[in-house]
C-alpha cells in the first residue's frame, strides 16, 4: 500500500509541476497557486501539501527540466565520436527535448532572468544559485565537445566559450517560435501539448534538423583549397 501511496503522489507532483510550468510560461512568475490548481482540478490545499510555496514549485520544475534534457545529451557528448559528429547529436537532442519539454524551457530561461532580481528573499536566491550551477554545468558539455572538435581538427579553431554559448543561445531561440500543434490559448496564440518528459521521437541516424545543421556548419573548418 506505501508504495501505491508513493506512486500516487509522485503522479500528483508531476501534474502540478507540469501544469506550473506551463502557467509559468504563460503568465510568468506572477502566476497564482489558484491557477495552478486550478489546470490540475484540484484545491490550493493540494498543492500546498506538496510544495511549501508557488517559489518551490518553481524551482522544482526548474530542476526537472535541467535534469531531463541532461540526462538525454550527457551520453551523447561521451560518445566515441568526433567533435563535431558529438556536438550535431547533441545539438539536435537539445532541441528534440526544447520541443517535448517546451514549457520547461521557459522555466529554466525565467530562472535565469530572475536570477539578478532584487525581489528574491535570501533562502530563494541561494536556491536558484544552486540550479543555475546545473545549468552551467549542462553548458560545460558543450564546450568541452567544442573543444574536443577544435583539438581534433573537425571544428574551426575559434574562441570555444563564445562559440558554446552562442550555439547554445541559437538553438533555445527556437522556443521563440515553436508551439507544438494544438489550438486555444499561450503565447503565440497558441497553447503548447502538456509537457510530458519523455523523448522526441527522432528516426536513429536521421539527419539533423536544419535548426542544427546550419548552425554547426558555422564552426566547421573551411575546405581545403583546390
Amino acid at each position: 500500500m506505501a508504495v501505491a501511496d508513493g506512486a500516487e503522489a509522485d503522479n500528483a507532483k508531476r501534474r502540478i509541476l507540469d501544469a506550473a510550468a506551463e502557467a509559468f510560461m504563460e503568465q510568468g512568475f506572477g502566476v497564482a497557486i489558484d491557477d495552478i490548481a486550478d489546470s490540475v482540478g484540484a484545491t490550493k490545499g493540494l498543492i500546498y501539501y506538496h510544495f511549501r510555496s508557488k517559489f518551490d514549485i518553481f524551482l522544482a520544475a526548474y530542476e526537472h527540466g535541467m535534469r531531463t534534457v541532461r540526462e538525454q545529451v550527457e551520453p551523447l557528448a561521451r560518445a566515441p565520436r568526433s567533435g563535431r559528429e558529438r556536438l550535431i547529436a547533441m545539438s539536435t537532442q537539445h532541441v528534440m527535448n526544447l520541443m517535448t519539454n517546451l514549457t520547461y524551457h521557459h522555466v529554466v530561461h525565467l530562472g535565469v532572468r530572475e536570477q539578478s532580481s532584487t525581489a528574491l528573499k535570501p533562502r530563494q536566491r541561494k536556491a536558484l544559485d544552486e540550479l543555475n550551477v546545473l545549468r552551467a554545468e549542462y553548458e560545460d558539455l558543450f564546450l568541452q565537445v567544442v573543444e574536443d572538435g577544435i583539438a581534433d581538427g573537425t571544428l574551426r579553431p575559434v574562441r570555444a566559450n563564445l562559440a558554446a554559448r552562442t550555439l547554445l543561445c541559437s538553438l533555445n531561440a527556437v522556443d521563440m517560435w515553436f508551439r507544438g500543434g494544438g489550438g486555444g490559448r499561450g503565447a503565440r496564440g497558441r497553447r503548447p501539448p502538456r509537457a510530458g518528459g519523455g523523448r522526441a521521437a527522432r528516426p536513429p541516424g536521421g539527419p539533423p534538423p536544419p535548426v542544427v545543421a546550419q548552425r554547426v556548419a558555422l564552426l566547421a573548418p573551411p575546405p581545403p583549397p583546390r
